[in-house]
């Protein structure tokens, strides 16, 4: 199912005994489009340490009471490597992170979740498999935060066409699947969806989104309502306007992004 960001920020973290905290931002890989880590504000449990949480450790995921129940424990995730939550997080530290977490790699394979297509295939199976030398020194790291790329400004060939607003995401990979582009400084505070592999550039120095659509052609498309669930048939009438292959037949492998520049 497809879900805005915005839907899980604050939902509940619990360890197998007792409550860690809530959710207050996602790290997202800017080179497959797919959530990483969810930031976990602690509170009380560790003097509000903020922490790092990877979909592959949830137990049981709650929608409707808008909680994670996580395999760990609280000893577990308190003595988890520490990171600066406001620095990029390096390659070293997802080393360390997922050898203490005993979670094999992402990095270095072509699926989104490296030897799997979802966090939670990663977390059942028996992959014993690591990264190559060739294919550590090809895994930057790419990890940038959603509170971050909020905001950020979409243009389109001729006009501006909005501003990052939310992310929508697939619950069970994790896959970024859209843009929810406000348009509010020219359509009446109007929200459209935009894939992010539809931009053709994006400029993480400049907070820069460019995408090789008209204004109009974005007003023309299939209407987005924010209250209705996003079903497999308006996807596909999303994607045919636009004239853009349908992730769905293409497997999940993961499509790289826009170069940026």
């Amino acid at each position: 199912m497809l879900r805005g960001l915005k839907d899980i920020e604050e939902f509940a973290i619990s360890a197998t005994d007792g409550d860690i905290g809530r959710v207050a931002n996602f790290l997202f890989d800017d080179d497959r489009w797919v959530v990483r880590y969810l930031v976990v504000e602690t509170g009380g449990f560790l003097a509000g340490r903020r922490v790092l949480i990877s979909p592959i450790s949830f137990r049981l995921v709650d929608w409707g009471a808008r909680r994670f129940h996580l395999a760990l424990t609280m000893e577990k995730v308190k003595s988890s490597p520490s990171v600066d939550v406001n620095k990029p997080v390096s390659r070293q530290h997802e080393r360390n992170y997922y050898s203490y977490y005993g979670y094999p790699y992402y990095w270095g394979y072509a699926g989104l979740w490296g030897s799997a297509t979802s966090p939670r295939l990663l977390a059942a199976g028996t992959w014993n498999e690591v990264p190559t030398a060739d294919s550590e020194k090809l895994g930057d790291v790419n990890l940038r935060s959603v509170n971050e790329v909020r905001g950020y400004h979409i243009h389109g060939k001729d006009a501006t066409i909005g501003q990052v607003d939310d992310f929508i995401i697939d619950d069970e990979t994790w896959a970024v699947r859209y843009l929810v582009i406000d348009t509010s400084n020219w359509w009446f505070g109007k929200k459209v969806l935009v894939a992010p592999h539809w931009a053709s550039r994006i400029s993480w120095a400049e907070a820069n989104v460019y995408l090789d659509m008209s204004r109009q052609a974005i007003k023309d498309g299939p209407e987005w309502k924010s209250s209705v669930p996003i079903s497999r048939e308006y996807e596909a009438r999303l994607h045919d306007y636009h004239k853009r292959p349908a992730y769905w037949d293409a497997g999940d492998a993961g499509t790289p992004a826009a170069r940026v520049r």
